[in-house]
């Protein structure tokens, strides 16, 4: 059984603001993540919460990690530290 799950944590605006600073709109995004311009649109207002797969490539299409997208900013710091050589 399948349940959808109403999601509104941080992946709904980091998922825009990562596709907006990539200069992307949704039929763009969804051309290079291989996922449909309404489901990218349906997580960005919230429903449904994306799988793991979904997230796992809309991150590779922005070129960044799905702890980005769900905001774990320990991930971030990590991140950021080892782009940086330090």
């Amino acid at each position: 059984m399948v349940v959808a799950v109403e999601y509104s944590g941080p992946m709904t605006n980091n998922l825009r603001a990562a596709r907006k600073a990539a200069c992307l709109e949704q039929e763009e995004l969804a051309a290079r993540s291989g996922i449909s311009q309404g489901t990218i649109s349906r997580i960005e207002r919230g429903s449904p919460a994306p799988s793991v797969d979904t997230a796992l490539a809309l991150a590779r299409a922005l070129g960044t990690t799905v702890e980005h997208l769900f905001g774990d900013t320990d991930a971030n710091a990590i991140a950021d530290l080892a782009a940086t050589g330090t």
